[in-house]
């Protein structure tokens, strides 16, 4: 059976590739009916931070990513384990007592070598480059060598899928296996996420990248998720759409990536607008109200093909709920985000006497400007920036229709 681990520290927030380093171990193993494991890493008591356990948990559970087992590693220390890993070291002459501290014993002249499963390479080290690492501090907590080797070896993990990033710790844990006589997992390192620009790695430091953030700027999980699982992984037949239980089912191995991919907003923001038009209306209207409280059933077939993000609702229909304050642009003639004042003159006329219908309205508006040989494009941009205070907009005529006559009337007089 495969059993695959996620293993974040509990430092701060998840990064986007920690999501992705999240997703893929989770469809090895149900693919297959194995075990998903999650297993919390916080041997590093200082830089733990309050609640982001919990955090970790809650963000899992958005995603859909339920773990079968939970492992807390200082949990874990209380039991012994690594310490008793780190005594069989030293006496078999592997590790050696520093300072009150463990260090690993590391060989000369060997070379430590295994074949990488994602990058599809055997990859070697000459142990002459490497450094004596601390395996257990004097506080008795281990540091991530010894922990994560112990760890995977007590708990069964078959596959180990972890960040390029570690690549440079693995012959100390090869090692590690080997002089514990442990079985060896098989190691593979994903790619790394290169920034929207791809001049380098994706920053843990920039907005875009946290997980929490992208929610709370109105991104769905469905369409985080779909994006991250294309990021290192692509199917056979180029799809793009994926549910969690599809990305499951399908899931191939052999789909990984070689190259490292680019962030690209414009793809994430694209799979968002994919997801949020697959939701029904009412739907639609409960994930929109944390972002535009007042919103109205009505509101949402106006503005559904518009949004990019739930978010996007304030700025699309947040004008049905405020009146856009009168302006220092009601002075003048219309410059290029200015209404035309002789263009609301005529319209507060015609609307004045029409009645309150969509097939009405437009017919008595299109009327008087073909009369007076009016643009179309013109007139009716200087009623929606002072009806709606904006130049994007839902469909104009039906937004006068849900603001009712008489705000409509008020909002052309000034």
């Amino acid at each position: 059976m495969i059993r695959t681990r996620f293993a974040p520290s509990p430092t701060g927030f998840l990064h986007i590739g920690g999501l992705r380093s999240a997703v893929y171990p989770y469809a090895l193993a149900k693919h297959s009916g194995g075990k998903f494991i999650l297993r919390i890493e916080d041997t590093d008591q200082k830089r733990q931070v309050k609640g982001a356990v919990e955090s970790l948990q809650k963000i899992l559970l958005a995603f859909g990513l339920v773990w079968d087992e939970e492992h807390i590693q200082s949990e874990r220390v209380k039991s012994g384990i690594y310490k008793k890993a780190a005594d069989q070291l030293v006496a078999s002459g592997h590790a050696y007592k520093d300072e009150g501290a463990i260090r690993i014993k590391i060989p000369v002249g060997e070379e430590i070598s295994y074949h990488d499963y994602i990058l599809d390479k055997d990859i070697s080290w000459k142990s002459d480059v490497l450094t004596d690492m601390v395996l257990l501090k004097s506080d008795g907590f281990p540091t991530y060598h010894l922990a994560v080797v112990v760890d995977d070896h007590d708990m069964g993990v078959t596959h180990v899928l972890r960040g390029h990033d570690w690549l440079p710790s693995t012959p100390i844990h090869l090692l590690i296996y080997k002089f514990l006589g442990y079985d060896q997992p098989e190691i593979g390192h994903l790619t790394d996420i290169l920034d929207p620009d791809g001049s380098g790695k994706l920053s843990k430091r920039k907005g875009s990248s946290s997980v929490e953030q992208l929610l709370a700027n109105g991104y769905l999980p469905e369409a985080i998720l779909n994006f991250v699982i294309l990021l290192g992984w692509a199917p056979k037949d180029n799809r793009e759409l994926f549910t969690l239980d599809e990305f499951v089912q399908t899931f191939d191995p052999s789909g990984f990536q070689k190259s490292n991919p680019v962030f690209n907003q414009k793809k994430l923001d694209w799979f968002n607008g994919q997801y949020i038009r697959s939701k029904s209306d009412s739907e639609l209207l409960q994930l929109i109200k944390p972002y535009l409280p007042e919103v109205t059933p009505e509101i949402i077939p106006l503005i559904k093909d518009r949004l990019t993000t739930l978010a996007d609702a304030k700025s699309l229909a947040g004008f049905f709920f405020t009146r856009p304050r009168p302006s220092e642009a009601h002075q003048g003639e219309g410059g290029s985000d200015l209404p035309n004042l002789s263009y609301l003159n005529l319209a507060l006329e015609v609307l004045s006497d029409v009645t309150w219908s969509k097939e009405a309205i437009d017919t008595a508006l299109l009327a008087m400007c073909d009369k007076r040989k009016i643009p179309h494009g013109d007139f009716f941009m200087s009623l929606r920036l002072a009806i709606c205070g904006s130049k994007i907009t839902p469909p104009l005529t039906e937004s006068m229709l849900i603001l009712g006559k008489d705000e409509t009337l008020a909002r052309l007089k000034f």
